[in-house]
């Protein structure tokens, strides 16, 4: 029986990735865990292994194909004692079956049927693996992220659509049928409606275009990253109660800490000869000491759900990485346990592998919290946009020599202004100062770092 090799979904907004280079093949042995290909995200390239063991039949998709649907046909295999030229066609033949089937499934509007029979009609339809996967009874639907957004868009109830994907899956292509169709149409609540409607709508791309005079300009069209970066923006603001909380750090003595950490560095040898062991910069101790100022402030170490708060045990910092085209955030994991030399030493290996692309996806999804520093660029203050599903991020400016009153009188002193944006609903004011107090007394008796 032959085996399908589909685009596989390398993060849960993933929609298409580029195939940048196979590994194998066609006539290739392949057995589980062999690397057969590098997908590229908009985040990363990644490694794609095999699942099962066969011989590759059909390279469908060839290296440096860009547009890539998740779950689209790249490779068949063929197993053992398979003719190779029989797997594709049996193969090739199964996915035109499996596009076909959809269309019969979207000809029942949903609303047709009466309410209490909406449950009982979607899963009467759907093929028998993807019924107990998809029913209307509380059970999970298996769909890929862009039929999901896709469904939302147009109002469809996934549940009433019929996967045409592995093991039932439903993917853009039954949601496209179900709405040309259609079907499926979920029932949306009036004040939904009402909100739809009254939202305001960003202008069209010939509404901009027609601002400027012809020839006056030229069009570079977004990348994958590119575009993920502005939806979640988008996303963030419109989702997210953002509140923000701005402060002044002295910071002579961590530059002096810093200065003293550095120049006892031991020595390592290299192939280049001997370097030091570690080299600290101010942005590894400040991810230090945001981390301790959270296990600090544990109740402001939360993320946000409908149902609960999610309080987390470990501080895991992502922190922002500017990248060709965009930024990207590998996360510190326990970064209020490891010490300051471990930081440094991972975040140089995290963000030279991030502008290369080459991160894993574990290394940059998830986490508590972030910090975005510009200081390195000068910028005295910002505030940064929150990354769901932190409920927090810490905007760090340049340290600049400014003019301080200490007991009544005017002295110089290296000031560092932050600010820390929060998710309201989960860290409110009050509790988002005393993190911001808790970072200020970490950052200005740095010794508190090394203990």
């Amino acid at each position: 029986m032959p085996i399908q090799v589909t685009m596989p979904a390398l993060s849960p907004t993933m929609e298409e990735g580029n195939l940048a280079k196979w590994m194998v093949k066609e006539g290739d042995s392949v057995a589980p865990g062999d690397v057969i290909a590098e997908i590229e995200t908009d985040k990363a390239t990644m490694e794609v292994e095999a699942v099962d063991e066969g011989t590759v039949a059909k390279i469908v998709v060839p290296e440096g194909t860009e547009g890539v649907k998740v779950n689209a046909l790249i490779a068949v295999l063929a197993e053992e004692g398979e003719d190779a030229a029989d797997a594709v066609k049996a193969a090739e033949g199964g996915a035109s079956a499996k596009a076909g089937a959809k269309a019969p499934e979207a000809e029942k509007p949903a609303e047709a049927v009466a309410p209490a029979e909406k449950a009982e009609a979607p899963a009467q339809a759907k093929p028998a693996e993807a019924k107990s996967a998809s029913s209307g009874n509380g059970e999970r639907v298996f769909a890929s992220p862009l039929a999901r957004r896709l469904a939302k868009e147009a109002g469809l109830d996934l549940s009433a659509i019929a996967g045409s994907g592995p093991k039932g899956r439903i993917v853009k292509a039954d949601v496209e049928a179900a709405g040309k169709d259609g079907g499926a149409k979920a029932a949306a609540p009036a004040e939904a409606a009402s909100a739809a409607a009254s939202a305001p709508q960003a202008m069209s791309d010939d509404q901009v275009l027609k601002l400027f005079e012809e020839g006056s300009y030229e069009l570079i069209p977004h990348d994958s990253m590119r575009k993920t970066i502005a939806r979640r923006l988008v996303e963030a603001k419109s989702t997210i109660p953002h509140f923000y909380l701005t402060l002044d750090c002295e910071i002579d003595a961590l530059l002096a800490l810093r200065k003293q950490l550095n120049d006892a560095a031991p020595k390592v040898k290299t192939g280049d000869g001997e370097k030091p062991a570690y080299k600290l910069s101010v942005n590894d101790m400040v991810i230090k000491a945001h981390a301790k100022a959270l296990a600090m402030v544990p109740d402001a170490n939360v993320s946000w759900t409908e149902n609960a708060m999610v309080k987390h045990k470990n501080a895991d910092v992502g922190v922002a990485v500017s990248i060709p085209g965009g930024l990207i955030t590998p996360i510190v994991r326990r970064a209020d346990e490891k010490t300051l030399s471990a930081i440094s030493n991972e975040m140089k290996d995290l963000a030279a592998r991030a502008r290369s692309r080459k991160l894993k996806t574990e290394e940059f999804q998830g986490g508590n919290t972030a910090v975005s520093n510009l200081g390195m660029f000068g910028i005295k203050d910002f505030a940064a946009v929150i990354n769901p599903p932190h409920a927090t991020i810490l905007a760090v400016g340049a340290g600049e020599q400014r003019a301080v009153v200490k007991d009544g009188e005017v002295k110089v002193a290296t000031v560092m202004s932050v600010t820390l944006s929060t998710d309201h609903r989960a860290v409110d004011g009050a509790l988002g100062a005393e993190l911001l107090a808790a970072f200020k007394q970490v950052i200005e008796n740095p010794m508190a770092m090394l203990v």
